[in-house]
């Protein structure tokens, strides 16, 4: 098996990768990077605190069988 060489970067690669690196985000399409973002999850929160009142009645009866069929 060969080794594998080290390669050397001069300095003007290593200025322009860390230029752009330090550069901002270019903004593109609809929306800016400086933009709010405000998102509606009203449909998110109704299906969420479904699910928990499902598990929580399920959990309720589980408890209530256990006392039942021992």
């Amino acid at each position: 098996m060969s080794k594998k060489q080290k390669r050397r970067v001069s300095s003007s690669e290593s200025i322009s990768r860390e230029s752009t690196v330090k550069s901002a985000p270019v903004a593109t399409g609809r929306y800016s990077s400086t933009g709010e973002f405000n998102p509606d999850y009203t449909p998110i929160i109704k299906d969420l605190k479904r699910i928990g009142i499902l598990a929580g009645s399920f959990f309720a009866v589980l408890i209530i069988l256990s006392f039942f069929l021992r």
